[in-house]
């Protein structure tokens, strides 16, 4: 009985030493796992471990909502703006005012825009706008600019021609000789001798006549056709006496492709040419008329002033109102000939005769000859008498 009662005991304390060895491996477990979590703050506690804190550290803070912001209702203030002042408008052309006629194709109406801009403010010119957008100089069957130019040069008596065509003539043409197709060597002479007969119907008038060079456009093989006319229009119209006005550098870049924004009249980055890169906008109307402008205002003289008016008996001052001019005693002499070498009627120049010799030896005199100064007048500053008698002389 008493060795059932011993065996009893033991296993109870076996039993209890077991749950103390397994609550104290969970707790030595705990800390190590929290040892590990943290990291070590210097090398103590890299080599001997962490050191386990007097307090217990804080619970972390509670995050706490923060209500979100009440936006405020703003009353709208709607801004009355003014609307910017109208442009002026154009100044009323006057009864002689000279005429410019503009012929050609579409980029013809184009640069009419562009001049009646550009001459807007000037009453003494006026630009009539004569273009065929579909026209050129390769089918005379649609339009013959040749046979037509004659009667509207007769109807409107310009004061310039200005010609800008050649667009719509990259195509096969129908001569004398027969069907010529585009960039043939007979295609070239019989479009040249074309321009040439175009352009002596303004020079046979005694008109002056500009001849405006084609832009670049966006497809390649138009660019370059247009180029090779340009060529044909500089050679033909100089050897009439007409003047070729090149426009390529505005609408091209510093290498010489073709673009679509570039500087307007005024240096701002525009845009000059439409979608398909063929038309022109308002800005590149008005650049190609730039080139032209120039030349036009030379040949127009000073009809092209803003200031131009007409002079007739409305506007004329009231002269013969005007009280009688003070100055009655006039003396009037011949006029002088700037040729005449002898305007005063001598026949020596002015100072040839010599200065009359002074009674007395001038200062320059004594210096030049005696080497002597005249003495310094009484009471100067470089009159030595002062240092030698220590009085002022009079």
């Amino acid at each position: 009985m008493r060795q059932i009662r011993q065996n009893r005991a033991a296993r109870s304390w076996l039993a209890r030493a077991i749950a103390l060895a397994l609550l104290a491996v969970s707790v030595l477990a705990t800390r190590v796992e929290a040892q590990q979590t943290r990291q070590p703050r210097n090398l103590i506690e890299l080599f001997f471990g962490q050191r386990e804190p007097r307090y217990p550290e804080p619970p972390p803070p509670r995050k706490v909502k923060t209500p979100r912001a009440v936006k405020k209702q703003t009353k709208s203030v709607t801004s009355i703006t003014t609307a910017p002042a109208p442009p002026p408008p154009p100044a009323a052309k006057i009864e002689n005012a000279r005429k410019v006629l503009v012929i050609g194709d579409f980029v013809a109406d184009g640069l009419a825009a562009g001049l009646e801009e550009a001459f807007t403010a000037s009453p003494g010119v006026v630009i009539d706008e004569r273009s065929n957008g579909s026209s050129g100089l390769v089918r005379t069957d649609y339009f013959d600019w040749q046979t037509e130019l004659p009667a509207m040069i007769a109807e409107v008596k310009p004061a310039v021609v200005i010609i800008e065509i050649g667009a719509n003539d990259r195509q096969q043409m129908t001569a004398v000789s027969g069907k010529l197709n585009f960039r043939t060597p007979e295609w070239f002479e019989e479009y040249e001798r074309r321009v040439t007969a175009l352009g002596k119907v303004v020079t046979d008038a005694k008109i002056p006549l500009l001849w405006v060079g084609m832009p670049a456009f966006r497809p390649q093989n138009m660019t370059a056709d247009a180029l090779t006319l340009n060529a044909v229009y500089r050679r033909a119209v100089e050897r009439i006496g007409g003047e070729f006005i090149d426009v390529w550098e505005g609408f091209v870049d510093q290498d010489g492709r073709f673009i679509v924004t570039g500087s307007d009249i005024n240096g701002q980055q525009v845009r000059l040419r439409g979608s398909d890169g063929i038309n022109l906008t308002a800005a590149g109307k008005r650049k190609l008329a730039f080139y032209v402008e120039k030349s036009a205002r030379r040949l127009l003289g000073d009809m092209t002033s803003p200031d131009l008016v007409r002079l007739d008996a409305s506007n004329l001052p009231e002269l013969l109102n005007l009280p009688p001019s003070e100055m009655q005693n006039l003396v009037r002499t011949q006029p002088i000939d700037l040729f005449d070498p002898e305007l005063d009627g001598a026949t020596e120049l002015l100072g040839a005769t010599p200065l009359p010799v002074a009674a007395m030896p001038t200062p320059r005199d004594q210096l030049v000859k005696n080497g002597t100064l005249p003495p310094p007048p009484s009471g100067r500053v470089d009159d030595v008498r002062i240092l030698q008698t220590g009085t002022i002389q009079k």
